[in-house]
């Protein structure tokens, strides 16, 4: 036993040294091509690698537009061709350089997956992770329970799928503006936190975890998810429809001892992230693949096996991987009117506006949350809570009472004209009746009567 131990460790720095000797080499050309950058990246091949690149394009909001990845044998080549968001080729300006460093010997490893209720002290705010079953007002009840506490929203970022709820917010002091890591605080909120979770519906419940370091909010979304078994159809909404599901293969290439994948959906940003995420969360390497994306449709292949280097075995797995591939493509896709929030900062904010939306029959089905300087910029996709259509005069009804300048429709398609903005905002002044109801079920407030 001590000698296969000797071995496994000599092996792990053979690599490391590996990695060491050869460093990524990522060359930028502007020239082979007249509509995209080439972004071309080869190194000693280590796992996670292929995730590593692709998650550092999609922090820069680059548009892949094709990619050719091989990494058979010690080494990985990938070329992406890349937009900026508006369809322009790149500077050359250190675009290299940041993918090299992502890629080097001091570039941090990807974390283990972690349970789903998780607060964690980082540098510049305390991290919070939920997920749960999801139901109307959910995010305004998690939200009304952060603001009664003290604490203020910084940034967040909310998924929901197939009836599950995932969410990563980070947090600070109302009081300090700094992180909160007092045990006796965190505590409280977990458990806070955890009661508004918890459903009687709920058949895989709520657990609560502290855990270290820092995140990165999408790719946690992803492992957070998928560790819910958000891909499991049994539980599937009544609402869903076949021709929204993505059309997904999986076949065996026995001459060559691969499992070959084949994806095609409508194109969209941050897509081949989220196939690379799900693939490298079940444990497969891919060797060589192909991705397309130059019209409405994308097209991805992947030449993949298990980490054990064995192809899949099993039709029971074959399914796994289609349901858990569809179910990372629908996390992301946005469901409903899209809303934006753009105001002075301020505590509360979120828990006022989504409780607005919720006493208007309006349910937050995806949300990004985040502070520019003394600025909030929110985006809300809202759907009716009833499952019907959203009426445009609901969310003329919202927008009034937030403010029509502050909330903004993003959606192209929403062509109602929106009345005269009245030069009122109401939206600290609101009596909250149903959330002081609410926190004083859960022992926050005393009772106003």
């Amino acid at each position: 036993m001590d000698h296969l131990y000797s071995s496994v460790t000599m092996d792990d720095e053979f690599k490391k040294l590996v990695i060491r000797m050869n460093p990524p080499r990522v060359s930028v050309d502007n020239k082979s091509s007249r509509t995209a950058t080439l972004i071309k990246v080869d190194s000693a091949n280590k796992r996670g690698s292929l995730l590593e690149v692709v998650q550092v394009l999609n922090d820069m909001d680059l548009i892949i537009r094709r990619a050719y990845i091989s990494s058979d044998g010690e080494w990985f080549m990938d070329v992406f061709h890349v937009t900026d968001q508006h369809g322009n080729k790149l500077s050359e300006d250190g675009v290299a350089e940041r993918i090299q460093q992502s890629l080097g010997p001091r570039a941090r490893s990807f974390r283990s997956l972690r349970r789903s209720v998780g607060v964690q002290a980082a540098p510049e705010h305390t991290t919070i992770e939920l997920t749960g079953r999801d139901r109307p007002g959910l995010l305004s009840e998690v939200f009304a329970v952060l603001t009664d506490l003290k604490c203020n929203v910084v940034a967040a970022e909310v998924w929901t799928h197939n009836s599950r709820m995932a969410s990563v917010v980070y947090i600070t002091s109302e009081a300090t503006g700094l992180p909160i890591d007092d045990p006796d605080t965190l505590a409280k909120i977990k458990k806070l936190l955890l009661y508004v979770l918890k459903s009687n519906r709920d058949k895989q419940g709520a657990n609560t975890a502290v855990s270290v370091g820092s995140t990165h909010k999408e790719r946690r979304l992803h492992q957070m998810m998928y560790a819910d078994r958000d891909y499991d159809m049994n539980d599937t909404e009544s609402g869903s429809s076949d021709r929204c599901k993505p059309l997904v293969t999986v076949d065996n290439c026995s001459d060559k001892g691969y499992t070959v994948v084949n994806l095609r959906c409508p194109d969209r940003p941050k897509l081949l992230f989220d196939t690379v995420c799900t693939l490298t969360d079940m444990q497969y390497a891919v060797y060589h693949a192909t991705v397309i994306a130059e019209g409405p449709e994308a097209y991805q292949e992947y030449y993949m096996r298990h980490m054990d280097g064995n192809p899949i075995s099993s039709e029971a797995e074959r399914q796994r991987v289609i349901n858990c591939l569809e179910a990372a493509i629908k996390r992301r896709t946005s469901e409903g009117i899209s809303l934006e929030l753009c105001c002075e900062d301020r505590v509360g904010l979120l828990s006022d506006a989504t409780r607005i939306f919720r006493e208007n029959g309006l349910s937050v089905t995806q949300a990004e949350v985040t502070t520019r300087g003394s600025q909030a910029v929110n985006v809300f996709y809202v759907i009716d809570s009833s499952g019907n259509p959203v009426k445009s005069e609901t969310i003329e009804a919202v927008r009034k009472e937030i403010g029509l300048t502050i909330l903004r429709v993003k959606d192209e398609a929403y062509s109602k004209s929106p009345p005269q903005e009245s030069g009122k905002f109401s939206l600290g002044n609101l009596f909250r009746t149903r959330s002081e109801k609410f926190l004083y079920n859960l022992g926050l407030i005393k009772s106003c009567s």
